[in-house]
């Protein structure tokens, strides 16, 4: 599933588990619960939100800041999501205007060095990647592979 699916889902992820009618074949219950939450917490605005967040208590315009290329309407679902999902404390202080805090919860701290583990693959990796992408495109004639149907 694309970011944009996982994070703005409304609870359709489970429709595309073959779910509609909310019954299930023996297992696939549990694959679809995993695949949810890798889901959410492998898209890229979440993965980003989610260290921010395990470093300490952050402000939403922090994070606008800190996530690169967020728009705001796609941070507010994204955190409303991380919210639901119990890895991230949203607190609301009683000051005018009122201030805002997200801060990870302790399942969220946990997945944190993974996290960074994973952002610090992409960054040493990226140039690569797109080298091998710019080769494949040359050998390929700019054609991408067919999308598997399924």
């Amino acid at each position: 599933m694309s970011q944009g699916n996982s994070d703005g889902t409304g609870g359709r992820a489970s429709e595309a588990c073959g779910a509609v009618d909310g019954s299930f074949a023996p297992g696939q219950a549990t694959a679809c619960t995993v695949r949810e939450v890798l889901d959410r917490v492998g898209g890229k605005w979440s993965i980003g939100i989610l260290v921010a967040a395990s470093q300490g208590p952050v402000r939403f315009t922090e994070l606008e800041r800190r996530v690169e290329g967020i728009s705001r309407r796609m941070l507010t679902l994204t955190l409303r999501n991380l919210e639901r999902d119990g890895l991230l404390n949203r607190k609301v202080h009683p000051t005018v205007p009122p201030k805002v805090e997200y801060t990870a919860t302790p399942i969220a701290l946990e997945l944190h060095e993974s996290l960074v583990a994973l952002t610090h693959w992409a960054e040493r990796h990226r140039s690569a990647i797109a080298a091998a992408r710019t080769a494949y495109d040359r050998a390929h004639g700019g054609d991408l592979p067919p999308v598997p149907q399924g």
